[in-house]
């Protein structure tokens, strides 16, 4: 039997545009924009759903192994 690997967010602040639209469609609420800089992922909360990875209109947001 596989074991499914554990996923997290992970976002490259080079490239974020501080939109909000990850935050507003993560289900956790996992994900801030701190000072209007970048998006910042609670690494507790992500689930790793992909939900913020797939609206992100930068592609900023990947999706990494969790370690």
């Amino acid at each position: 039997m596989s074991e499914k690997k554990k996923r997290r967010a992970a976002v490259d602040h080079r490239v974020c545009a501080s939109c909000g639209e990850c935050a507003e469609t993560c289900p956790r609420l996992a994900i801030t924009v701190e000072r209007g800089m970048y998006a910042v992922v609670d690494a507790g909360r992500c689930i790793g759903c992909g939900a913020c990875a797939a609206v992100c209109p930068a592609s900023a947001i990947t999706m990494e192994a969790a370690s």
